[in-house]
């Protein structure tokens, strides 16, 4: 039985560049050693946060050689690996290089809206080609397609090397369905910042954070308590930031975590299109709220 490392606060790792374009290897090394010197507990490198999609297959390669040998097993490393081809995740599965990734994040196949059973295809084929433990990730506000609380349970009983679920579907009568439901060697993760304090209190283990990129110190506390049953001083923490987490994805998602991390001195405040930054009214909010908050890098 494959056991699953990811637990607690996770970080959803952003992809810093240069204002030229190009992507910031040294402001992303910054990034990584205040992460794990701020308690984090795992990265997930290569996701959707991470502008993936706009990164070149040789940007690929050096990010995630670079980031396996700067953590150098200090945290685990759960990489993205998913898509809506099946046999391309399949073949990636098969031949790339996972020495050093501890697990992978595949979500959900998108745009062409698979049934229930497709989903579970789908992922059953990906389980049986990774040689990692998987992580399922459910967000059906990207996706277009919800994966069941059934589904989600059958692929969680039927194979072992899937340890775990990413869920911000935001249903939170699916989300119970699946933590009351799951066998013993299953987690859930929260994919929402903002509904991770409930979650957890629900039974989920962790999050796989946006707002963590700025704030691991202060997201890592309020999980920790929340995970040793403090459920009132964690709830403190989540009401402290809810501001934030609304501002966070008023303009998209990374835009809001990059105009942050600007704010705070640590990154240039940029993205590749499709994707532009935060309103100048948005970064203003944040600016104040981390001012308030009295927030420094």
């Amino acid at each position: 039985m494959a056991q699953n490392k990811f637990k607690g606060l996770g970080i959803a790792l952003i992809t810093p560049f240069k204002s030229d374009g190009e992507v910031d290897y040294e402001a992303l090394t910054r990034l990584v050693e205040y992460q794990i010197r701020n308690g984090v507990d795992f990265l997930c490198i290569m996701g959707t946060t991470a502008e993936t999609p706009c990164l070149s297959a040789d940007e690929k390669k050096i990010l995630k050689k670079m980031l396996v040998e700067r953590v150098a097993g200090r945290v685990p490393l759960l990489m993205g690996c998913g898509g809506n081809n099946t046999a391309a995740v399949v073949k990636d599965l098969k031949e790339g290089d996972w020495s050093g990734i501890d697990g992978i994040l595949s979500v959900c196949p998108y745009y062409n809206k698979p049934s229930q059973e497709g989903l579970y295809q789908h992922f059953k084929a990906i389980a049986e080609a990774s040689p990692v433990p998987v992580v399922l990730y459910n967000v059906p506000g990207r996706t277009g397609v919800n994966m069941s609380a059934e589904t989600t349970l059958r692929l969680a009983r039927d194979f072992e090397n899937i340890v775990a679920v990413k869920e911000a579907s935001g249903n939170m009568t699916q989300l119970e369905d699946v933590i009351k439901n799951k066998p013993r060697d299953f987690d859930v993760l929260s994919g929402d910042d903002g509904i991770t304090y409930p979650l957890i209190t629900m039974g989920a283990v962790g999050v796989i954070s946006v707002i963590g990129n700025a704030l691991p110190a202060e997201f890592s506390r309020m999980v920790r308590m929340a995970l040793n049953g403090d459920y009132e001083h964690a709830r403190i923490i989540h009401h402290k930031f809810s501001d934030l987490f609304k501002l966070l994805f008023v303009d998209g998602n990374p835009a809001g975590v990059k105009a942050m991390l600007h704010a705070m001195g640590m990154i240039e405040n940029q993205l590749r299109l499709p994707l532009v930054p935060t309103r100048l009214t948005t970064m203003e909010k944040i600016s104040s709220i981390l001012k308030e908050l009295d927030i420094r890098y």
